[in-house]
């Protein structure tokens, strides 16, 4: 089962999904964030107490792969580590370019809606 993500623009709106997503019981291990920029990523998930994706998401082989991968790549590669097809990965990847904000929830309980 993928998981399941919502799309923003306004970073703000962000915070206040997350702390929704809380209260119902999400945990916060499961809950990212990703934009194009790392700095507003790291901003944003420090604004709303959520996770990037790091290391111990993607595993050491994607991590280094990366490295050397253009920032879409980079991206696509981490929404597959967290769950997505790769087809899903491009389409996710396409809605950053447009500056959007994208939070996802992994492992999230079968009646949770975004």
């Amino acid at each position: 089962m993928e998981p399941l993500y919502k799309e923003f623009y306004n970073d703000e709106e962000v915070v206040s999904a997350v702390e929704t997503l809380k209260s119902k019981g999400v945990d916060d291990d499961n809950v990212f964030i990703l934009t194009h920029d790392d700095d507003r990523t790291d901003r944003v998930a420090d604004n709303a107490d959520a996770n990037t994706v790091s290391m111990s998401q993607q595993g050491l082989d994607t991590s280094v792969k990366n490295v050397f991968r253009k920032k879409g790549d980079e991206l696509r590669a981490q929404f597959e580590e967290l769950g997505f097809s790769s087809d899903k990965a491009h389409t996710l990847e396409e809605k950053l370019d447009e500056g959007k904000v994208i939070v996802v929830v992994k492992d999230a309980p079968t009646d949770l809606v975004l």
